[in-house]
């Protein structure tokens, strides 16, 4: 029987090539994402081009009743989930002094919220199966800080935390908790910055590149195999020396 891997906010950028560098590797996917539309479905038909099955789960992370329903369709399809993902988040980047309250607790509530919401729901399955791996997408603004993202910064910092303490509650049911920090990875929202601000950020990476979706996915990758079995409680930066 193929492993199962539950992504959240699987439907662009990082999490849609998690998604589909899993399936390359034989896992089923439960490919969350907030609504289901064509580019979704898109994304289904090509990881099943991998000879593995999809499911798409549609639902909200930041509601706990949403965690719920989509570990509970993940279990009725698959009935098991090996390794989850939680890559679900939004920036809503605004110096502190003009931030309103709403764009400081949405981020709050979607990127460490959904990550509490779901992973809750996942951990009591995996707790009976006794096996399991969960990888928290993190980022290094988490770590180093960054003006004008101080909720997004705040909610990665505590998706660290969490991340160590739940390694250390699971780790007696042989349940592996490690996180991914990205630095400056090309996405949907790094291609709408100017080319004179890209080049700033490119500056202090000592690789002077990008990251790509697949640098972080292969990442992933190993965290969710058997070579990665002694890891756990770790925040894996994916930044190109940026924080060196």
């Amino acid at each position: 029987m193929n492993k199962v891997a539950l992504i959240t906010g699987a439907s662009r950028g990082i999490g849609k090539q998690i998604a589909i560098t899993l399936a390359k590797e034989g896992y089923e996917i439960s490919l969350n994402c907030r609504k289901q539309n064509e580019e979704v479905l898109k994304i289904k038909e090509e990881i099943e081009n991998n000879n593995v099955k999809c499911l798409i789960v549609e639902g909200d992370v930041s509601k706990f009743e949403d965690a719920e329903k989509i570990t509970k369709q993940t279990i009725e399809e698959f009935g098991q989930i090996d390794v989850l993902v939680n890559n679900a988040g939004i920036t809503k980047d605004m110096l502190l002094l003009r931030m309103k309250e709403e764009e400081f607790k949405s981020v709050i509530n979607i990127n460490l919220g959904g990550t509490f919401n779901v992973t809750k729901n996942v951990s009591a399955y995996m707790m009976k199966a006794r096996k399991g791996r969960i990888i928290n997408l993190a980022s290094v603004v988490g770590i180093s800080g960054n003006a004008g993202q101080s909720n997004y910064a705040a909610s990665k910092a505590g998706i660290i935390g969490f991340t160590k303490s739940l390694a250390k509650e699971l780790a007696s049911r042989n349940i592996l908790v490690n996180a991914i920090a990205p630095g400056f990875i090309k996405t949907d929202m790094t291609d709408v910055l100017k080319s004179d601000v890209k080049d700033k950020i490119l500056e202090e990476i000592p690789l002077k590149r990008e990251g790509t979706a697949e640098d972080v996915a292969n990442v992933v990758k190993f965290l969710a195999s058997n070579d990665s079995s002694y890891i756990t409680g770790q925040v894996i930066v994916v930044d190109g020396g940026m924080l060196m």
